[in-house]
């Protein structure tokens, strides 16, 4: 199978999520991010994660690509559970992350900002949605606050490294490919429940964390 996907992409990352976990044999392909052709040759539009089966189909969507791996397995399943606790955190932070994330992502070395042209496209698409990239950099302290606040927040939810609800399930899905993406991000005061939890989730599924290049 072949996994078409962006590095930075926190839908994709649920996707490479359950390949690492279930240690399910994958080829990850990165897309330069103006690449529209191959996405829309495969599914007709341009989006990812994309996965293409042995049997040659194609499928997007990352939930469903987590269920479809899930369910090729006999070991033990997903736990479906999402406590509305997380989905209200994830919900807020939902609100301003991007303005923490989308200005440094094409500055970390990601494969699918390896061109110019690929860095020129995303930041054209994504200030026209977010707003000014370096007015969001002038305002970084001010969204790590509220993150920090945030973060705070969500210590007393994670029950255990294993999973956040002591096992692992949906609700890890959902939750760590944010926290991944904010380790690009120099100067988050990071709570020791929530470190420890993204450390374990990273080895668990074979995703490492930014923090090594984080700005």
């Amino acid at each position: 199978m072949q996994l078409y996907l962006y590095d930075h992409c926190p839908f994709c990352v649920r996707a490479r999520m359950i390949f690492g976990k279930k240690i399910v044999p994958v080829e990850n392909i990165f897309l330069l991010n103006d690449d529209e052709n191959t996405p829309i040759k495969l599914i007709g539009k341009k989006m990812v994660p994309i996965l293409v089966k042995d049997d040659g189909s194609a499928m997007g969507e990352s939930l469903d690509i987590v269920q479809y791996i899930d369910n090729l397995s006999d070991s033990t399943h997903l736990s479906p559970t999402v406590r509305p606790e997380i989905q209200g955190w994830i919900k807020i932070v939902d609100t301003y992350r991007n303005f923490l994330t989308a200005p440094r992502c094409t500055q970390i070395n990601l494969p699918e900002f390896a061109t110019q042209s690929a860095i020129d496209y995303f930041v054209n698409k994504k200030t026209a949605i977010y707003g000014d990239f370096q007015q969001h950099l002038l305002n970084s302290q001010t969204y790590i606050e509220r993150l920090n606040a945030d973060l705070i927040a969500l210590s007393p939810l994670i029950h255990s490294d294993r999973g956040a609800n002591g096992t692992f399930g949906m609700e890890d899905i959902l939750l760590f490919p944010i926290l991944r993406n904010l380790t690009m991000v120099k100067g988050i005061e990071w709570t020791a429940p929530v470190l420890d939890y993204m450390h374990s989730m990273s080895r668990i599924t074979r995703i490492p964390l930014f923090d090594d290049r984080a700005i």
